[in-house]
């Protein structure tokens, strides 16, 4: 590791890229994975890197994410490179992560800092939220087969005011029934299909002929199905959808300050 620079790093993980991003050490990332929300140069997909384009960036940390990236990580240390990994499955845990990333960043304040911003935000959400019903919600990761959004979703659900019946927080995301779907008589569906953005298709649920009767809402896959401050995003767009009458705080945005690109 070099010791008269910060530390570069190359994200595999969207989460810590966007993670690094919202504590401001943005300029530390010299390399990132398809859909990192950084304009970085790409070392492949979140699966498959190409470790020949990591090597010409000779990073000084790897940073992983998720049991699904396992294999990713171990391969990543047989090329030599401190990797540092994580897999949160609840949302305190995703809070968790952030100084642990930030450390390996040679920041660990700055995910202090972030955390504890998060927790205050969210802490201003419940205020706003408290005491009303809570409606019930299925949110769907992917449509085929359907698959109920299980980890941290569930905690984002009660977070924004709503209760969550299908999958408890801290469980993998598992594939359901339309029946199971209607027996939790849901009054909203979220569909986040992972990795399609905002492209979840209300009218194909419909016309799936489940006995639902609920709204069906469309939200960007990254509010929910990435580990990383985007899931306080993710809080502040189903609280207005489950309480659009409440007086909610402004939506939540990264207040540390961005250094330099050339920093690096």
């Amino acid at each position: 590791m070099r010791t008269d620079s910060p530390p570069r790093v190359v994200s595999l993980a969207p989460s810590a890229a966007a993670i690094l991003d919202a504590a401001g050490l943005a300029a530390r990332i010299v390399g990132a994975t398809a859909h990192s929300p950084l304009d970085r140069p790409l070392v492949g997909g979140w699966l498959n890197p190409d470790f020949e384009r990591l090597a010409e960036l000779d990073p000084d940390v790897v940073c992983t994410s998720d049991p699904l990236q396992q294999d990713v990580a171990t391969e990543a240390r047989e090329h030599g490179y401190e990797v540092h990994h994580v897999e949160p499955s609840t949302l305190d845990e995703v809070f968790e992560t952030f100084p642990r990333i930030c450390a390996a960043a040679g920041d660990a304040a700055a995910g202090e800092r972030l955390a504890d911003d998060c927790r205050a935000h969210l802490s201003r959400v419940a205020d706003a939220v408290s005491g009303r019903d809570a409606p019930e919600v299925y949110c769907e990761e992917w449509a085929d087969p359907p698959m109920a959004a299980g980890n941290w979703v569930p905690d984002v659900v009660r977070a924004a005011g709503g209760s969550y019946s299908l999958v408890d927080a801290g469980e993998r995301s598992r594939e359901l029934s339309g029946h199971e779907v209607a027996a939790a008589d849901p009054d909203h569906v979220v569909l986040h299909p992972c990795g399609k953005g905002e492209r979840g298709d209300p009218e194909a649920f419909d016309a799936r002929g489940w006995n639902v009767d609920a709204a069906v809402h469309a939200v960007d896959d990254s509010l929910l199905n990435q580990p990383s401050p985007a899931l306080v995003g993710g809080v502040d767009r189903l609280a207005r959808l489950f309480h659009p009458d409440a007086d909610l705080p402004e939506p939540w945005v990264p207040t540390a300050e961005t250094e330099s690109d050339g920093a690096i």
